[in-house]
């Protein structure tokens, strides 16, 4: 197993890597809406922590040596169902491939973030 760690998106919070690779497969540990030359959170409303997060996915993938386009599942966690449809304009915009997906109300999210994503990524 492979650790992967980038200085593009932020650092763990706690006792986990960013992402890691077996057998061909890149496997993210969710990613919030951290800037992550700050730690802070970035981002008031959903739109803008959606995009954050993706940048946050980008990186971690870049990392990786793979793309969007190779993502095969994702995880998205929303604090507010209300917030799906702006959630999925962003989303959209970064998995053209249309992986396979669950997406899913949570209580709460860590330091009171709105959005969460985690994914599942071949490598080349």
């Amino acid at each position: 197993m492979k650790t992967i760690a980038t200085d593009k998106a932020p650092a763990a919070i706690g006792p986990y890597s960013q992402a890691v690779v077996q057998n061909g497969m890149l496997y993210t540990s969710g990613q919030i809406p951290l800037d992550p030359l700050t730690g802070v959170v970035s981002g008031e409303d959903i739109m803008e922590q959606t995009q954050r997060v993706m940048l946050n996915l980008a990186a971690v993938l870049e990392g990786a040596g793979t793309t969007f386009d190779r993502v095969v599942k994702t995880t998205c966690y929303l604090r507010n169902m209300e917030d799906f449809g702006v959630f999925n304009e962003i989303y959209a915009k970064y998995f053209i491939g249309r992986p396979a997906r669950a997406c899913v109300e949570v209580a709460a999210l860590p330091k009171g973030v709105l959005v969460e994503v985690e994914l599942i990524a071949a490598l080349p």
